[in-house]
């Protein structure tokens, strides 16, 4: 509803209430008064004014409501008009939506035409094109058929001369028929009579064949038991020599012709400024089958377990033998299966550059009960016997107390290289008591020397080391 008419009506309302009330009912008894005199008969009182004010103010407001009622029908028929002329262009817009999609859809249906259309044209020349060379293919084809017909007429002539010719040679050989059936004849006795004689030799062949196969046989059979008692001799020679024990002599002389140099060069930071460590140490090149290692003991290297907290700056590693072949390391491994193990891994090429013999592990160690000592420096050697231990089956102790043979002026210490007597390496000294039994090149902890190797933080890493060393047996320590 509009608000205007809302309140005009509302105005009426009150105005009506007003009207139609009984003010003198309501109002409370007043005193009486003495009388007043009369006033004149055409005299006008108080209410009489307030109700005529009151009639001309319901009027004025009556005409007022006409009025609005009169503007609010014009302006419902205005809205009204204007509904209906939305109504009216929403369906000239729907229509107009139709017309278009109508459009489209026949511009759609003119395109696909028209693409057909197209194809079709487009099929049809293709087509007029195949016609016009199919028409020249088949000219072509025409002319040589022309051609070949001509080729075969005259062949055809040829080949009636060649009968005619045919035809009086076959007279000539009719007569020469009857003399080469007879002779055909005296060849088929002749040929059954050789045929006698293949039969004859076949059986011969067939037997000299069988002799043959079995002579075969038994030359195979002889080869074979050549060939086993061959291999088995040189598996009988190879065991022979595997366990024929090596000479002390011969193995400390292939030591020194063979012993590979390793020089270590080492700073760093103490409270007295900066402390370099030079150290130079003789050793072997050892093999696991797969890589080769240069092996030493911790105490050959510049390193020590005994302190803590060592941070290193520099490092330097390089190899050589007999001053030859200097090659530099790239890493420094500490093995797993002992942290007073030190192996430095070579590269083929490095190995071929120093040209030293490369020992394999022992494959069985308790194949002989006794081993070859030679101290690293190559002072001395000497053979000792060793057990092994129980508790620790990576270690065997080594009875030092007795030598059997002892060449040299030195004593069994850590970082001695103990050798098989099959002349392979058994494993290193890790004091002077027990062997680290060598199985593998494993890594616990690595150093890469460098210029700088502090990022290495090599103060934890040995701090570990000591850590595992402190941890073993104290006989093995």
């Amino acid at each position: 509803m509009n608000k205007t008419l809302l309140l005009v009506l509302c105005d009426f309302l009150l105005l009506t209430l007003l009207a139609l009330t009984r003010w003198e009912a309501a109002e409370p008894p007043r005193p009486k008064q003495p009388p007043v005199p009369e006033l004149a008969a055409n005299a006008v009182t108080k209410d009489k004014d307030l109700v005529d004010e009151m009639r001309q103010a319901l009027a004025d407001e009556k005409t007022t409501r006409d009025d609005l009622a009169q503007k609010l029908s014009a302006t419902d028929a205005a809205l009204a008009a204007r509904e209906q002329s939305l109504t009216q262009a929403q369906a000239e817009a729907a229509r107009l939506a139709a017309d278009r999609n109508a459009t489209a859809a026949s511009l759609a249906q003119t395109k696909r035409s028209a693409e057909e259309l197209t194809q079709k044209v487009t099929l049809v020349t293709r087509e007029a094109e195949m016609t016009k060379d199919q028409l020249a293919a088949l000219q072509r084809e025409l002319a040589e058929k022309l051609a070949e017909a001509n080729r075969v007429k005259g062949d055809l002539a040829r080949r009636e001369r060649e009968l005619a010719e045919a035809q009086k040679e076959n007279k000539n050989l009719t007569a020469a028929y009857f003399v080469v059936e007879e002779q055909k004849k005296n060849l088929q006795e002749k040929a059954q009579a050789l045929e006698t004689q293949a039969k004859a030799l076949e059986t011969q062949v067939e037997v000299e064949r069988t002799e043959r196969i079995k002579v075969q046989a038994a030359t195979t059979q002889l080869a074979a038991g050549v060939g086993q008692l061959a291999e088995k001799s040189g598996e009988l020679t190879k065991e022979i020599r595997d366990y024929r024990p090596i000479n002390a002599n011969t193995l400390f002389s292939d030591f020194n012709a063979n012993r590979v140099t390793a020089k270590f060069a080492a700073s760093r930071r103490g409270f007295l400024g900066r402390t370099d460590s030079n150290k130079e140490s003789n050793t072997v090149l050892v093999t696991d089958g797969n890589r080769v290692f240069a092996l030493l003991h911790i105490a050959d290297t510049p390193f020590a377990l005994g302190e803590t907290g060592v941070e290193w700056d520099s490092l330097a590693v390089e190899f050589s033998k007999s001053g030859q072949g200097r090659n530099a390391a790239g890493s420094v491994d500490f093995l797993a299966h002992d942290p007073r193990l030190v192996a430095l891994p070579l590269e083929p090429a490095q190995v071929a550059a120093l040209g030293a013999k490369v020992y394999p592990l022992a494959t069985d160690p308790v194949r002989f009960p006794e081993a070859v000592l030679i101290d690293g420096g190559g002072r001395g050697y000497g053979e000792v016997g060793f057990k092994l231990d129980p508790a620790d089956p990576g270690y065997v102790r080594v009875d030092n107390r007795f030598f059997k043979r002892l060449f040299g002026d030195f004593s069994p210490k850590r970082g001695d290289l103990v050798f098989a007597k099959s002349g392979e390496i058994l494993g290193l000294m890790v004091n002077s008591d027990y062997c680290a039994l060598l199985k593998n090149f494993s890594p616990q902890k690595s150093i890469a020397p460098g210029a700088d190797i502090k990022a290495q933080a090599t103060g934890p890493l040995f701090d570990a080391l000591i850590a595992r060393m402190r941890a073993m047996p104290p006989r093995l320590q």
